[in-house]
């Protein structure tokens, strides 16, 4: 479930009861026992306390239920455990703070070791792995916790604060106080352990099929019937085609061919039209353009062997669905899913992001800059232009080079693990720092795309995982480790650099994805192949930021719109829910990307796997983008390193906190709107 805060408190006098009335595992106690309570507890300690008690007393109403006692054991349990006093307050937070990291902490490394081979190259995964994959003791903690009444205890003496109070009151908060207030974001729900696993298990079985979905581009064929891709060659969808995607631009028509292949493959796997032998088989050929399945010797396939796979991607997506979806009982003050990830997750509002991301969308330097593209590349734009990377550094340099370079220096994930130190110095950091940065990240070879799992209790340390072929690190490879090294970067820095084990973290995921994509960024730097000087690097990374914010921001809000569909249609089979998804897609690219490109109707940017396995992840990306162009400033020169630390060390406080914190403004997306009109108007 995602943690949060409610964003406001009924009073006393309502009844506390769930949206359909009582029932076990939902609120059922009456009003007057609210009432009697906080009556009693207010002659006992004074009226002084009132209005704490009240707040107190109604948050462990709220989520009283009926196996936790009667009227008269809550009573009994608000007047035992109300504490008065604020140093007793005070000792209590503080054991809190202090075991919860121990539980959290343990726990997460018990999962991260039975997820160990769905998440890493350790071979083939046995029934026993997707078994124990599923395994999650966890979520057994909050029940244990509200079992025991520590739970009710915290929520007696803390209050736990929606998103207009903490920007109300934050301003004038301690670091303390802020830490309580993080803290209390896990007592913002209670939801039954089966309800938590089975959401559990909904995200790892999506995970699992999206994690798998390899494209043998050696058996794809053009349509004259050629093998275009080399031997051996295979893509994950969508992280490995579309960045194959984008290497192409420097292949020239060949490159161009090979494009137009792989977009076609995309809109095959969006539309659910890929024949399911084409991936199952090695020794069938598939041509995408005309959808056939082919014998080795060019004999058509035909029948059972050349259908289309069923409905699985959509079918997953549901399945996430329907388990989030029943978490919502349990969360009145955030009855969705969307207001969860939201409001409570985010910490920013649904329609904050939605016009935020829309500026960008709607900005008029996206026109001047798409038709510069098109001059670029002497030809009209075509749907998969919208992961241009001409702006790039490495832009005009082939794949090929690139792979040499990464697999030179990194022939495995366990040499980039021995050189990490290395990089995190060529990138900005003191050797003590790039040394002890280093001692807290373990580099494991990832059996997806990669991504980062970051510690979780001070002493553990954070994992790396990226995808290394048998030959050696591929720069596709490298990059995403440079991108989840920036993940890890800011795990350590905010978890062993903290002065609250509650505050540890960023503001939202948007702002690890902010430090993800500047060290990412400077991957070539790391090659040592940086090129461009100074002035010219500055204004193309500006317009660079402006493209790919604008394609990010796309599919978030193609993302939101599908969690709306699918809210109300809550009943919907697979294949309504790929039409509805295909028909959003369509849309948001008709709406935004139509006009600039000269082609209407594309569904290219429902590929994005995230949309299957993330829940409603993407926004993250979009608003990561956003501060990652607001923090690069801040990380220029010989202050990188430092600044990297100051700011990850400001913790998960509002986002609007951490970022006047950080550079002094508000999230917004005047910078890099500016920085490209200005781009644009000296000619990158």
């Amino acid at each position: 479930m995602t943690p949060g805060a409610p964003g406001s408190h009924a009073s006393p006098e309502e009844d506390v009861a769930s949206p359909g009335g009582s029932s076990a595992g939902l609120p059922s106690l009456p009003a007057a026992a609210v009432r009697e309570t906080v009556a009693a507890l207010v002659r006992r300690h004074g009226a002084e306390h009132a209005e704490a008690i009240a707040r107190g007393v109604r948050q462990v109403a709220e989520r009283w239920w009926g196996e936790d006692g009667d009227a008269a054991a809550f009573a009994a349990f608000c007047e035992r455990h109300y504490l008065a006093d604020p140093a007793a307050r005070d000792a209590a937070f503080a054991r809190l703070e202090s075991a919860l990291e121990q539980v959290d902490g343990h726990l997460h490394e018990i999962r991260r070791d039975l997820r160990g081979p769905l998440d890493t190259d350790t071979g083939p995964l046995g029934p026993l792995d997707l078994l124990l994959g599923d395994v999650d003791l966890s979520a057994n903690v909050e029940p244990d916790l509200y079992r025991t009444k520590v739970a009710f205890l915290a929520l007696l003496n803390f209050p736990v604060h929606g998103l207009e109070e903490r920007h109300r009151l934050g301003p004038g908060w301690s670091r303390a106080e802020w830490a309580r207030s993080c803290l209390m974001d896990r007592f913002a729900l209670r939801v039954p352990a089966d309800v938590v696993k089975e959401t559990t298990r909904a995200l790892n079985a999506a995970d699992v099929y999206v994690s798998a979905y390899d494209v043998p581009m050696d058996r794809v064929l053009a349509a004259d019937g050629r093998r275009p891709f080399p031997p051996g060659l295979k893509l994950l969808s969508h992280w490995g085609l579309r960045d194959a995607l984008r290497g192409y631009y420097a292949g020239g028509t060949e490159g161009l061919e090979k494009q137009r292949i792989i977009q076609r493959i995309m809109e095959r796997i969006v539309r659910q039209e890929v024949p399911r032998a084409a991936l199952a088989d090695p020794a069938l050929l598939w041509c995408p353009e005309t959808n056939e399945v082919r014998a080795a010797d060019g004999s058509a396939v035909r029948g059972d062997r050349s259908a289309r796979e069923p409905d699985t991607r959509y079918a997953h997506l549901l399945g996430v669905f329907r388990a989030v979806r029943a978490v919502d009982p349990y969360a009145p003050t955030a009855p969705t899913f969307m207001r969860r990830r939201f409001d409570l997750g985010r910490q920013m509002q649904e329609k904050e992001v939605e016009a935020l991301l829309v500026s960008f969308l709607e900005a008029p330097e996206l026109d001047r800059l798409a038709a510069g593209i098109a001059g670029r590349l002497g030809r009209p734009l075509e749907p998969f232009d919208v992961w241009y990377t001409g702006f790039q550094p490495r832009a005009g340099l082939d794949e090929a080079s690139l792979d040499r370079a990464a697999a030179e220096r990194f022939p495995s994930a366990r040499a980039f693990g021995e050189r990490l130190s290395d990089v995190l110095e060529r990138l900005g950091f003191a050797p003590d720092r790039s040394r002890w940065l280093a001692e807290r990240i373990v580099v494991d070879p990832a059996r997806g795309s990669g991504h980062a799992s970051g510690a979780q209790r001070r002493g553990d340390r954070s994992h790396l995982r990226t995808r290394v072929p048998a030959g050696g690190m591929n720069f596709q490879g490298f990059n995403v480790a440079m991108h989840e090294l920036g993940h890890n970067a800011e795990q350590v820095f905010s978890l062993e650099g903290i002065d609250h084990w509650a505050l540890n973290g960023v503001p939202n995921t948007a702002f690890t994805e902010a430090f993800a994509f500047t060290f990412q960024e400077r991957d070539l730097d790391v090659l040592e192949l940086a090129g461009h000087g100074a002035e010219t690097a500055r204004r193309h990374a500006a317009l660079h930021a402006l493209w790919k914010t604008a394609e990010i921001a796309g599919v978030s809000l193609l993302d939101m719109r599908i969690w709306n569909w699918l809210y109300a249609h809550p009943d919907a089979t697979p294949a309504a829910t790929r039409e509805a998804v295909l028909a959003a897609a369509r849309e948001v690219w008709n709406r935004y990307f139509a006009r600039r490109f000269g082609v209407g109707d594309a569904d290219l940017l429902a590929i994005y796997s995230h949309i299957i396995h993330s829940a409603l992840y993407l926004p993250d990306y979009a608003i990561g983008e956003i501060v990652a162009f607001q923090i690069a400033s801040r990380l220029r020169g010989g202050s990188f390193g430092p600044e990297v630390e100051r700011m990850t060390r400001l913790g998960r406080i509002t986002p609007d906190a951490w970022m006047r914190a950080a550079v002094g403004g508000p999230i917004s997306a005047k910078p890099i709107l500016d920085a490209a009109r200005e781009a644009l108007e000296a000619g990158a």
